[in-house]
């Protein structure tokens, strides 16, 4: 799921008005970038995946920009510390680290927050 957040971050920050090719993630290589983008795309936080095959293996992908959803998501762990939080309290609980766990607990954390802040 840190990947996942990368790619994100990655698109917001670059995404100008057409697909981007080869989304480059340090330390990542490119079948775990395009793999990762592709499941992001299936859950609705990207708007367009397209992989390029050849030789039975993929040398190229392209991806849109991000959904609305994509925005939400990204919004609620954006910051390091919600992040690591939300982490730490799936761990904590023996939770799956699925994106619908994660929007869960970090939606949780935020309601947390804005009740202890206007107490």
């Amino acid at each position: 799921m840190d990947l996942c957040r990368l790619i994100l971050f990655k698109i917001e920050a670059e995404y100008k008005s057409t697909a981007m090719y080869n989304l480059n993630i340090d330390r990542f290589d490119l079948d775990t970038v395009a793999y990762h983008c592709k499941i992001l795309a299936e859950a609705g936080l990207l708007d367009s995946y397209e992989p390029i095959y050849g030789n039975n293996r993929i040398y190229a992908f392209h991806v849109g920009s991000l959904t609305w959803a994509g925005h939400d998501f990204l919004d609620k762990i954006r910051e390091n510390t919600m992040w690591n939080m939300t982490k730490n309290k799936i761990k904590e609980n023996a939770l799956p680290m699925t994106l619908e766990v994660i929007k869960s607990v970090a939606t949780n954390l935020i309601n947390d927050q804005i009740k202890k802040d206007n107490v």
